[in-house]
C-alpha cells in the first residue's frame, strides 16, 4: 500500500505589509461611496438618470431666475426662498437615494461584511446619513451658487452689492442645511426598516406628504393656539416654522410680522433639535440590532 504524498504549491501569496488604515479612514471612504450613490456615480447609467435629472431641473430654474433678474432688476425669489420651493423635489430625491444607500444593503445582507471590519455600528449610520443629507444640501445650496453667481456679476453696486448678496446667501445656504439634516434624518431611519427599496420609498413620501393635511386641518381650528402650534404636525411645514422664526424677511418677504407660528417660534426650533436627535438615535438603536443577528 502506497503512502498518501502531497504537493504544496507556491502561488505566490504574501502578507500585506502596507499601511493598516483605521476607524476613520474606513469612515471616511464609507461616506464617499455613499455620497458617490446618491448621485449614480461609479454606477449604471441607469442609476445616473433620476439624480443628475432632479439637479438639472433645480438648476434650470435657478438659472431662469437669475435670467429674470438680470432683465428686470428685480428679486423674483429669494435664497431661501428657492429651498422652500423645491422641496417637493426633496421629498422625491431622498425617498430614491435614501433606499439605495441602506435598503439594499440590508436586502443582500451584506452588513456582517462591514462590522467585521474596524467599523462601529454607529459609524456605518452616521456615515450614510452624512452622505445623504450632503447630497441634499448639494440640491439645493448648488444652484443658490448660481443665483449668487449671477446677481454678483450683474450688481451695479460694486464690492458693496456683492457683499450684501453674499450676506442673503449664506441664511440660505444654512436653511438648506436645514432642510438637509430634516429630510435626511427623517428619510434614513424609514429606509431603515425595511430591505424592500419600493416599500423604503413609499414609507418616506407617506410621512412627508401625508402629514402635510394635519397641518392644514389644525390651521383652521377654532383656537389661536392650536392654530400658530399647527405647524408641529408635518417635517415639511417644521422646517418652514423654523426658517420665518430665523430668517424673518428672507423667507417672508414685506416686514410681515404676523406670521402664523405667531410667539412660539423658539418651540419649533427645540422641536426640529429633539426631531433630529430622535430620529438619529432610533438610527443607532436600530442598526445596534441589526449587526446583532
Amino acid at each position: 500500500m502506497s503512502e498518501p504524498t502531497g504537493v504544496i504549491h507556491d502561488i505566490g501569496y504574501q502578507r500585506y505589509t502596507g499601511p493598516r488604515l483605521g476607524r476613520r479612514h474606513v469612515f471616511g471612504a464609507l461616506y464617499l461611496h455613499g455620497l458617490r450613490t446618491a448621485f449614480g456615480l461609479g454606477r449604471s447609467a441607469k442609476a445616473k438618470i433620476f439624480p443628475w435629472l432632479v439637479m438639472g431641473i433645480v438648476l434650470i430654474v435657478a438659472a431662469g431666475l437669475t435670467a429674470v433678474r438680470t432683465q428686470t432688476g428685480q428679486v423674483v425669489m429669494t435664497y431661501a426662498q428657492f429651498a422652500d420651493s423645491m422641496s417637493w423635489l426633496v421629498i422625491f430625491f431622498v425617498a430614491v437615494v435614501g433606499p439605495e444607500l441602506v435598503s439594499r444593503d440590508l436586502h443582500s445582507g451584506v452588513l456582517p461584511l462591514y462590522f467585521s471590519r474596524p467599523l462601529p455600528r454607529g459609524d456605518y449610520a452616521l456615515a450614510k446619513l452624512g452622505s445623504l443629507a450632503t447630497a441634499l444640501w448639494l440640491l439645493l445650496g448648488a444652484p443658490q451658487l448660481v443665483m449668487f453667481l449671477g446677481a454678483a456679476f450683474t450688481t451695479k453696486d460694486g464690492m458693496g452689492g456683492v457683499w450684501d448678496e453674499l450676506l442673503d446667501l449664506l441664511p440660505g445656504l444654512l436653511y438648506a442645511a436645514l432642510w438637509a439634516v430634516v429630510f435626511a434624518s427623517v428619510g434614513l431611519l424609514i429606509a431603515s426598516l425595511t430591505g424592500k427599496r419600493a416599500f423604503a420609498a413609499g414609507g418616506i413620501v407617506a410621512v412627508f406628504l401625508m402629514t402635510a393635511p394635519i397641518v392644514g386641518i389644525l390651521s383652521i381650528m377654532p383656537s389661536r393656539t392650536v392654530n400658530e402650534l399647527s405647524m408641529l404636525g408635518s417635517p415639511t411645514a417644521l422646517i418652514h416654522a423654523v426658517g420665518e422664526y430665523t430668517l424673518g424677511d428672507l423667507l417672508v418677504p414685506g416686514g410681515n410680522k404676523d406670521y402664523q407660528i405667531g410667539g412660539f417660534g423658539p418651540v419649533y426650533v427645540a422641536a426640529a433639535v429633539l426631531l433630529v436627535a430622535g430620529c438619529v438615535t432610533l438610527l443607532l438603536l436600530r442598526y445596534r440590532k441589526v449587526a446583532a443577528r
